[in-house]
């Protein structure tokens, strides 16, 4: 955060919530928030600010982003690069935001906190806000109330949170299992990455000979996804289910199918092998040898 201590409010509230709160130009504290920024994207940011840009996604995230952990040795997100030797936003000018049409999710919100939260043994993730109050932001003293539902509305939130859902169950549903599905791989790390962030390069991934024999998508369907850049960013929410967590929605080739099924069984019998094998040498340390 900009500030030492954490400007969220510890108490949540639903859409229904009236706040007191407008950013207006000609405000002193204006463009005081995007002189520090740190901010999260989502793939639907990325997909938008990459097409407002008229560039792939592999250049907007090498020009534009910096990843980050969401936790240590697990998945990854990406921030918005400030410009060189400073903190303040690439997109900030003295007239306001040069992409307001497309401004990130975070900037959206702002001075909401979306809270999204799912326990281990639900299916659902639960949303709740907060009220983000930073000593340099005078906008909580201008004399206009509104809802957080009608404060989402006019800030073209329902379109974002919609697009992005899938995104924000994959990070919650990682995080509760904690360590029940294990350390990702290498490999599942970066497909997460490429699928969530560099769409184009999913893109490529997807049209490949490789993809299309392991998977059996009708003709149709695939050719929606490859075409569609939404399409394909909620299909690859789906493969990332598939992949992570086995959540197959996908349907696999036969001989991709039983090479699949042959792995995880071999996968099973390495595990009680290797769980066995401990079990044997915790009893062996436990009662010594009894010729000694």
């Amino acid at each position: 955060m900009p500030f030492p201590t954490s400007p969220v409010l510890p108490r949540t509230f639903d859409a229904n919530k009236v706040i007191q709160f407008q950013c207006r130009k000609g405000i002193s504290c204006w463009n005081a928030c995007c002189s520090n920024i740190d901010i999260s994207l989502t793939p639907y940011d990325i997909l938008r600010l990459k097409r407002r840009f008229e560039i792939s996604s592999g250049e907007f995230l090498k020009k534009y982003t910096v990843p980050f952990e969401f936790e240590q040795n697990s998945i990854a997100g990406v921030k918005l690069r400030p410009v060189a030797n400073g903190t303040a936003c690439q997109f900030m000018t003295p007239e306001g935001c040069s992409v307001y049409e497309d401004r990130p999710t975070a900037c959206r919100y702002y001075p909401v906190a979306l809270l999204s939260l799912r326990r281990q043994d639900e299916s659902t993730d639960h949303t709740s806000y907060a009220l983000v109050e930073e000593p340099h932001c005078l906008g909580h003293q201008e004399p206009r109330s509104i809802s957080v539902g009608d404060y989402r509305k006019e800030q073209g939130l329902e379109e974002y949170d919609d697009q992005a859902r899938g995104w924000r169950q994959l990070i919650l549903k990682k995080k509760s299992s904690g360590p029940s599905i294990g350390k990702p791989s290498k490999r599942s790390l970066e497909l997460f990455f490429m699928v969530c962030y560099d769409i184009d390069r999913f893109s490529q991934f997807v049209a490949s000979e490789g993809f299309g024999d392991i998977y059996d998508l009708p003709a149709q369907e695939l050719k929606n996804i490859l075409c569609d850049d939404l399409e394909l960013m909620q299909f690859g929410f789906r493969f990332l289910r598939q992949v992570l967590f086995g959540e197959e929605s996908i349907p696999l080739r036969k001989e991709a199918a039983d090479e699949r099924r042959l792995r995880q069984q071999e996968r099973r019998l390495r595990l009680e092998t290797e769980a066995a094998a401990k079990r044997a040498q915790e009893q062996d340390e436990m009662y010594g040898d009894p010729e000694e």
